[in-house]
C-alpha cells in the first residue's frame, strides 16, 4: 500500500504498520481490534435525551377529565342474534345451494 492510499486522519501511519509487523501477528490483531472499536464508537448514536413527562402526570393513569373507552358496540348485541348471524354465514358459505335455516331469512318463495 502506498502513502497516497493511507489517509492521514485514521490514526494508522506507515511507521505504525511497519512496527506492528515486526512485533508479530498478535500485535496486528490488537491494532485492528482497536481500530474496529474506534470505528464503532464513531458510528454509534448518542443517547437521546429523556423527554420529561408533562407536569402533574401520574404514570399509568388516564389524564384528568378523560376516561378509557367503553366496550365496543358489538358487545351489546344479544347472543341469539349473534348465533343466528353466524349460522346464516355458515349456511351461505358452505351450503349455498340449499335453503338457509338460520331463522332470519325470508322463505324461498318470497325472495
Amino acid at each position: 500500500m502506498s502513502d497516497a492510499q493511507i489517509p492521514q486522519d485514521d490514526g494508522i501511519q506507515i511507521d505504525d504498520v511497519k512496527a506492528v509487523r515486526r512485533e508479530g501477528p498478535s500485535e496486528l490483531r490488537a491494532l485492528l481490534r482497536a481500530q474496529i472499536a474506534i470505528g464503532r464508537s464513531r458510528r454509534d448514536d448518542k443517547p437521546k435525551p429523556v423527554i420529561p413527562p408533562p407536569p402533574g402526570h401520574r404514570p399509568g393513569v388516564w389524564p384528568t377529565g378523560s376516561s378509557p373507552p367503553g366496550p365496543p358496540p358489538d358487545w351489546r348485541i344479544p347472543k341469539p342474534v349473534w348465533d343466528a348471524a353466524v349460522r346464516h354465514y355458515r349456511n351461505e358459505e358452505h351450503n349455498p345451494d340449499q335453503p338457509c335455516d338460520c331463522g332470519n331469512c325470508p322463505p324461498e318463495e318470497t325472495r
